[in-house]
């Protein structure tokens, strides 16, 4: 099986089973995101203990990008800090802008999978629609 195989297998697995869709019991911020273009939509919860994401939690509907990428986001950053956080995304920007060296950033986790998208401009906005709702959840809490 070739490494692009496992890539797929792995955003599939993210989309159909993930440990983070659900919801919070009383979450700190909710912010829902819609891509109008694909009509992706992620609903985001998140509890924070000061400056940490304590829980991260999603819903929505939408493409096998846009929900798998929530999948792997919510894992990444639950537990770290909003300044971890957004080192994170920025990486993941990097790698969906196709930078060879984020491909391989081991720090990106299963993140990594999604390299693929730079090679289709357009479904970088599906992939960064989690990563857009959790910016905008830091700035309302």
């Amino acid at each position: 099986m070739d490494l692009s195989a496992l890539y797929q297998e792995l955003i599939l697995k993210h989309y159909r089973h993930s440990a983070h869709k659900g919801a919070l019991e009383a979450p700190d911020a909710e912010i829902q995101m819609n891509n109008p273009t694909c009509g992706d939509v992620i609903v985001l919860q998140l509890k924070a203990e000061g400056e940490r994401i304590a829980a991260v939690r999603f819903g929505g509907q939408g493409c096998a990008i846009s929900q798998a990428a929530a999948s792997m986001m919510a894992h990444q950053v639950e537990g770290k800090t909003f300044a971890e956080a957004e080192a994170l995304a920025e990486r993941f920007k990097q790698l969906l802008h196709g930078d060879a060296d984020a491909a391989r950033d081991r720090a990106l986790g299963d993140l990594r999978a999604l390299a693929g998208v730079a090679k289709f401009p357009q479904r970088v906005r599906c992939a960064m629609l989690a990563w857009n709702a959790l910016d905008e959840a830091k700035k309302r809490l």
